[in-house]
């Protein structure tokens, strides 16, 4: 699984934006492209979907720009990558809605996608942007997948 390049942008973008303005103080899109070297434009379609998501808030005129809309803390990586991305889906077969895989019928791999993608939503949910712009920069921690044992384990219904 590979997040898109947009959605990775935008939390490089959120991080910084809270590392600069702790939620308080706005930052404009020019000012945050240089920091971030992201290509301005890409930065304003990021400000536009992460204001729409309810991620931040932007203002007009001399004092406008843009402001996390609430504590960093309160704002997930999962919020973030839902802003640019849509739902968090592995497949199409999580959508309890959607019936067009060919296979559905006799898929016996199904039942188990909606607990892996429970899995990787809740880890994503887990972190938060405090903790990713608090420690940029810093040695990446070593990831755990403790939680995936139930899922993954020999007779719990997934199979490697």
């Amino acid at each position: 699984m590979r997040l898109s390049s947009l959605a990775d942008y935008a939390v490089v973008m959120m991080s910084a934006t809270a590392r600069h303005c702790g939620g308080v103080a706005r930052l404009n899109a020019t000012r945050l492209a240089e920091e971030t070297g992201l290509p301005l434009p890409t930065v304003q379609k990021l400000v536009s979907r992460l204001s729409a998501a309810g991620l931040i808030e932007t203002g007009r005129g001399a004092a406008g720009g843009f402001r996390l809309a609430r504590p960093a803390a309160a704002i997930s990586l999962a919020d973030i990558v839902e802003a640019v991305e849509g739902p968090i889906a592995l497949t199409t077969c999580v959508d309890a809605d959607r019936h067009d895989c060919a296979v559905e019928g006799s898929c016996r791999v199904r039942p188990h996608w909606g607990g892996v993608n429970a899995l990787v939503r809740d880890a994503l949910a887990s972190v938060s942007l405090a903790t990713i712009s608090s420690s940029a920069g810093a040695e990446p921690a070593e990831p755990t997948f403790s939680q995936l044992d139930p899922v993954l384990r020999p007779g719990a219904g997934v199979h490697a």
